[in-house]
């Protein structure tokens, strides 16, 4: 499986971003699809995770509102966007391949496969 993440870059606080993540090798559409972030001297955290069908969505605290998580199974891709950006949303930002179809885990424990990670800059 081999997912290739994109759209990050630097924006002002108050703008918008938009994550792609390209997946290939593995069916798309039955697994959970997640976004997780590594600031600088952070752990990796939990974003978001869409189920296999998008029909489902979960969302860490700190993005409700701001951040929508969604795919299309038909371009093997998922994607995330980012508005109302903070500079605590300064990140790499990985999305990452789940080993269930309808599971939403938070842990990156219970994802196997990950992309490179794409890096969103937000300045003051």
């Amino acid at each position: 499986v081999q997912l290739q993440a994109s759209g990050g870059g630097l924006v002002q606080a108050g703008g918008s971003l938009r994550l792609s993540c390209a997946a290939s090798g593995r069916t798309f559409s039955s697994y959970v699809m997640g976004w997780f972030r590594q600031a600088p001297g952070k752990e990796r955290e939990f974003v978001a995770a869409i189920s296999m069908s998008g029909r489902r969505t979960s969302y860490t605290d700190s993005v409700k509102g701001r951040f929508t998580i969604s795919r299309d199974n038909a371009k093997n891709t998922v994607y995330l966007q980012m508005n109302s950006l903070r500079p605590e949303d300064t990140a790499v930002y990985y999305c990452a391949q789940g080993s269930s179809g309808l599971r939403l885990d938070i842990a990156s424990s219970e994802y196997n496969y990950w992309g490179q990670g794409t890096l969103v800059t937000v300045s003051s």
